[in-house]
């Protein structure tokens, strides 16, 4: 019952049919009736793929290579088990495809096909050889500055386009943006990933890995907006450019220390409303910003080099 209502969710939210063969450009769930239907459906599925190794895996099930019969193309499959239980289907699987269903950019992973039966859900995406975090340390974290401006471009191309469709993506880190043999870097993992409209609506504040989480989000609000994912950016640059992250916490109040010991502790005369943040505390120890002259040298070059493109 549990896996006949989340079809039934699946369906209502997203206006897909169940894939039997890829479809890139009108996909849709189309729900099946009998155990027949499905194994049927699942058949015709899997026929389109030869399966290779398993690329990763994790408490969502795991990500296998396979080669479409169809065009010879390799394809990565996520494939996520599904519980037993009244949840159904993950809402961040339905939002991931929902959200890469309207988005189709140069620097953006494609989802190429869906299939759902009960107890499992597989997501069909294009496959890039590796993602930054793992391009990062293949390197010894050593990027030159034109390659880090190239990268910056390509994230900053793809995040903007999905600020243009009103998609904040709300997770993005170095392990979120795959990069192909060709060194094109495409943004990834939309599981946390949200439409907006105007006003902007309060949100959760348990999103974005805390090492690349803004500031007031760290101090708890729930209204936040496009400027999350720019902080984002702003700290995979700095990462790129001096091979470490720039605010390492291992928890949201160190992280946020680490942000103020760089930065320097924020006051209300700086950020009105500050003192109205549920998680800010007036005792916060008070430091001093260090200055962007105690950055490496090679990231100073860059911002220069950026700030020329960028006016460009």
């Amino acid at each position: 019952m549990a896996a006949a209502n989340a079809l039934t969710t699946m369906a209502a939210t997203i206006d897909y049919h169940n894939i039997v063969q890829e479809q890139p450009k009108d996909m849709c769930l189309r729900p099946l009736d009998s155990e027949e239907s499905f194994n049927e459906a699942e058949r015709q599925f899997r026929n389109q793929y030869d399966m290779m190794e398993v690329l990763g895996e994790g408490t969502y099930g795991k990500v296998r290579k396979a080669r479409c019969r169809q065009s010879g193309e390799f394809r990565a499959l996520k494939q996520m088990k599904l519980g037993k239980g009244e949840d159904g289907v993950p809402s961040t699987a339905i939002r991931e495809i929902a959200i890469l269903k309207e988005l189709s950019h140069d620097n953006i992973v494609r989802l190429f096909d869906v299939f759902c039966k009960p107890g499992e859900l597989v997501l069909v995406f294009e496959i890039l050889d590796s993602d930054l975090k793992k391009h990062m340390k293949a390197l010894g974290g050593k990027l030159t500055a034109g390659r880090v401006k190239d990268f910056g471009r390509q994230l900053l191309k793809g995040i903007e386009f999905c600020h243009a469709s009103r998609i904040i993506h709300r997770d993005l880190k170095p392990q979120n943006l795959l990069i192909d043999g060709s060194m094109r870097l495409k943004i990834a993992d939309f599981g946390l990933a949200r439409a907006f409209s105007l006003p902007v609506p309060q949100y959760t504040h348990e999103v974005v890995t805390v090492w690349y989480r803004p500031l007031e989000i760290l101090l708890g609000s729930k209204l936040y907006s496009i400027p999350v994912d720019m902080w984002g950016v702003g700290c995979i640059l700095a990462e790129m450019a001096t091979g470490s992250p720039l605010f390492a916490g291992d928890s949201e109040i160190d992280t946020a220390f680490k942000i103020f010991q760089k930065l320097g502790t924020p006051t209300e005369a700086m950020w009105p409303g500050l003192s109205e943040l549920p998680d800010f505390k007036t005792n916060f120890p008070k430091w001093q910003p260090k200055g962007w002259a105690n950055i490496p040298t090679r990231l100073l070059s860059l911002a220069a080099q950026v700030s020329m493109f960028l006016n460009s």
